[in-house]
């Protein structure tokens, strides 16, 4: 096992909304970083580093500069990390090398939104709207639609075999109380029977954006040994972006997660099959079908076979996303925020309540952007 890179030491998470009224995102910032450094038992003087997604709503630019002047703080460290869903992990590795160079020795890493009935929109100037969108190759769900379509037509996967995943989420989702659809168990059978979006995708198996947060405090090694919770601490990274558009994937049944994971397993010391709570990034059900197998915890085409091998539950062999994800929890601000992070760290510490994993040393992380295009994985290891 390596050294600890650096450690999360404080967490913070807001309950997701469907919509919020009269609430500014910096409001909502604020919050969460509050009870990110509350948990880790800091002054907020201690924060000298600060990591921030690349909009806030109402300050598309200065948006670190901002922040800090809302939040009264005074970085010697702050930057905007934009790799869409994959940014919350991003986040993580960033602000340990920031205290590793001697930039800063604590870091709030926040990304959160509030949510309008009309939310603004942005203009966009990026290639894909001459290439891709013209063809029909518009939005998020036509792109994740076709990288479910070439798996199936590769692997001959099945409906079925995605439906396992957010049957999953669901179900784990009835013991998070903060989870949008708590209370709201979906199985196998009413995935299936949900309306198809993009085909193959069904509603069940596409994310639900929410208004939300979350934040976590980054110290070093050194201070996390004298806060009152016990440190998660970061045991390796990988980061890999291969492309931004859908129609220049170097692949679609595989992805850049492949690559970042390794890294992290490397950098760590560890295999894919001895982490002991899967956080996978999970915007829809592809992408945990391709996560699994790019982790090597299965050959490529046989996902569907793994997850009827496996109890995907707290108390099974394989807990995955036992928050329960995106697909169970919602997706907030940037495409997810830090959810897996929030709850890997909560299931390390022993934090977790009713949904706690036995045995929690080990957990991987992983982030995903694009359309399968950015992706950032963390190895987090118990103290």
């Amino acid at each position: 096992m390596s050294r600890p890179k650096g450690a999360i030491v404080g967490i913070g998470e807001l309950k997701p909304q469907r919509l919020t009224s009269g609430v500014r995102t910096l409001e909502v910032i604020a919050e969460v970083s509050r009870l990110a450094v509350l948990d880790a038992g800091l002054d907020p003087a201690a924060i000298d580093g600060l990591l921030v997604g690349p909009q806030v709503g109402e300050t598309p630019q200065h948006v670190p500069a901002t922040i800090a002047e809302y939040l009264g703080l005074a970085p010697t460290m702050a930057n905007v990390v934009d790799l869409g869903g994959a940014s919350g992990a991003g986040m993580v590795w960033r602000a340990a090398a920031a205290i590793e160079a001697g930039m800063c020795e604590t870091v709030l890493c926040v990304l959160a939104n509030n949510r309008e009935e009309t939310p603004p929109r942005s203009p966009n100037r990026n290639p894909i709207r001459e290439f891709d969108v013209p063809f029909g190759a518009s939005g998020a769900n036509i792109s994740y639609a076709l990288l479910m379509q070439a798996h199936m037509a590769a692997y001959g996967s099945t409906a079925r075999d995605f439906a396992l995943i957010a049957a999953a989420a669901r179900a784990n989702a009835q013991l998070n109380p903060d989870a949008i659809f708590f209370g709201k168990p979906a199985d196998v059978e009413a995935v299936l029977a949900s309306p198809i979006i993009a085909s193959p995708l069904h509603l069940l198996e596409i994310v639900m954006p929410v208004a939300g947060g979350e934040a976590v405090v980054v110290t070093s090694v050194e201070r996390a040994r004298s806060l009152r919770k016990p440190p998660v601490h970061l045991l390796g990274a990988g980061e890999k972006v291969t492309h931004r558009a859908v129609s220049q994937a170097p692949s679609l049944t595989s992805g850049p997660l492949k690559s970042a994971m390794a890294r992290a397993f490397q950098q760590s010391g560890t295999r894919a099959d001895e982490m002991d709570l899967l956080s996978l990034y999970d915007c829809y059900t592809i992408m945990v079908a391709t996560t699994i197998e790019d982790a090597g915890l299965c050959a490529p085409g046989q996902f569907g076979a793994w997850l009827n091998d496996h109890d995907l539950s707290h108390k099974g062999d394989k807990p995955l996303n036992t928050h329960g994800g995106q697909l169970g929890f919602g997706q907030p601000d940037l495409a997810g925020g830090m959810t897996h992070v929030v709850e890997a760290v909560r299931q390390l510490r022993g934090e977790a309540g009713e949904r706690q994993i036995g045995k929690a040393g080990l957990a991987l992380v992983t982030g995903n952007g694009a359309t399968m295009s950015e992706a950032t994985a963390l190895v987090l290891g118990a103290a």
